[in-house]
């Protein structure tokens, strides 16, 4: 793969040769890693290599390894489109049957992929004078767009709907709101757009990210056009709604593998928090910044950053303070911290969750009994302990209280428990199931779990079960 990053740094495609620095950047690495990658040993990380090739557009027929997903070549994230003396990494000529959407962010238009799939379900296929066959396999040209009037969009109310198929009432108020917002954009149409980002996060766990991105992004560059021109209160409720839309694109960017992308959005949501006085929201955004960091596995900044989430100036739902212990265990058991220390904030978070009110409305509602159990199984793992997570992990899965997604990924979870634990067979059987999902909602943090699972049953790789899970994972 370093040589396919160089080869590609120095295509005179490119008219000069990219630096390492510009290359990392769109890769999500840093200068020094991808100079390693060039010129040491070569990477083993499967899922890594599949991220990679994948947002590089490499031909499949080139590789030495299966790319998920190889009909559909929609790029991975955000692609910066302001700068023309920059080409972007993932620039062919074609896009397979489907468009990149321009939006927004800090004051930068981005192309965001939006599928035909996505098109065709609400309808702006016709809206952009585009015809999307979802089973066609024609491609059409990645400047699609470049006639279409981003504002003129925005104010039909499409961006904030697409994926959230709303009625046609619904977006002739927002279009409304949109159109005058000193006349329009009061209470009842702040609120709206609240009802807009909820339905948001309900497609997310069945849709997956990259279905439900193009929705809260154009959400998100309304909510930031139209709070400059309201009164100071309704510019406060705008900005709270935002900053809760902009934590939910911080999570989906994570889920896509997209870290810069996601703590753009977190911070983002917490500067919008601070300016709505939202204390709760700023209190939580340092838990959902914990939890990123877990994905990079940096064990101090989970714990620190869940210590501060856990003061009492935010003054944090019950919930929510429950999640943060539950968090704070999980980095002392990264830090190999005794596990009854570990497991005495455990269970100090579960008392404190049974002792919650349902409100299905406050903040960090989907934090229940079944979650908590799940969050368990994973600090148990991370303290050594992989085969009582196995049997936490198997209890609530058991139940088919979960998305489609959150299914998918918590078995990946269970199926990495599962291989440290000596069970090989159980461990493929269930990351083929897992592997499935992550390829159907297009969840690239479960697809790097499923990695880390193969490399932990390299030692049984002959084994039937394991030899289809390698395939499955790579197909």
């Amino acid at each position: 793969m370093g040589q396919v990053f160089y080869a590609y740094r120095t295509h005179p495609w490119h008219e000069q040769v990219l630096s390492q620095e510009t290359l990392a950047a769109w890769l999500d690495l840093n200068q020094a890693q991808l100079s390693r990658i060039e010129s040491g040993k070569p990477p083993q990380d499967l899922a890594k290599l599949m991220r990679w090739a994948h947002s590089l557009r490499v031909p499949a027929d080139l590789l030495w390894f299966k790319l998920p997903d190889t009909k559909q070549a929609t790029p991975t994230g955000i692609v910066p489109a302001s700068d023309p003396s920059e080409k972007p990494a993932a620039a062919p000529e074609k896009v397979s049957a489907g468009v990149l959407l321009p939006v927004v962010i800090h004051g930068r238009t981005v192309l965001v992929p939006v599928d035909a799939q996505t098109l065709t379900a609400n309808g702006l296929g016709e809206l952009i004078n585009h015809s999307v066959d979802t089973a066609a396999t024609d491609s059409v040209g990645r400047d699609a767009m470049s006639p279409f009037n981003r504002r003129a969009f925005l104010k039909s109310g499409a961006a904030a709907a697409a994926t959230s198929r709303l009625d046609l009432d619904g977006l002739h108020r927002v279009a409304g709101a949109l159109d005058d917002s000193r006349r329009y954009l009061d209470g009842s149409a702040v609120a709206y757009f609240g009802e807009i980002l909820d339905k948001a996060k309900r497609d997310d766990g069945a849709l997956g990210p990259k279905k439900t991105l193009p929705a809260v992004l154009g959400l998100l560059d309304a909510i930031e056009s139209q709070a400059r021109e309201v009164k100071p209160r309704i510019r406060r409720e705008l900005l709270s709604i935002g900053a809760e839309g902009a934590e939910f694109a911080g999570w989906l960017y994570r889920d896509i593998q997209q870290p810069h992308a996601a703590a753009f959005w977190y911070d983002r949501a917490m500067e919008w928090a601070q300016e709505a006085d939202d204390v709760a929201m700023q209190g939580y955004v340092l838990l959902k910044k914990s939890q990123m960091a877990y994905d990079e596995r940096d064990a101090l900044r989970v714990l620190t950053l869940a210590q501060a989430a856990g003061h009492g100036r935010w003054q944090l739902p019950v919930r929510v303070r429950a999640e943060v212990i539950q968090q704070e265990a999980l980095g002392r058991a990264m830090l190999g911290d005794p596990l009854d220390m570990v497991r005495g904030q455990l269970d100090t978070a579960a008392s404190l969750l049974a002792s919650a009110t349902d409100d299905p409305e406050a903040l960090g509602a989907y934090f229940n009994g079944h979650t908590r159990m799940l969050r368990d199984a994973i600090a148990l793992t991370e303290a050594g302990k992989p085969s009582m997570a196995v049997e936490l992990f198997s209890d609530v899965l058991s139940t088919n209280s979960m998305s489609h997604r959150d299914t998918g990924f918590f078995n990946a979870r269970r199926a990495a428990a599962l291989a440290l634990s000596g069970e090989p067979d159980e461990a493929a059987r269930i990351g083929t199931s897992s592997a499935a999902v992550a390829h159907e909602v297009k969840s690239e943090r479960t697809v790097r779990v499923l990695g880390d699972v193969l490399q932990s049953l390299e030692r049984w790789r002959g084994r039937p079960a394991v030899r289809e899970f390698r395939e499955s994972l790579t197909a």
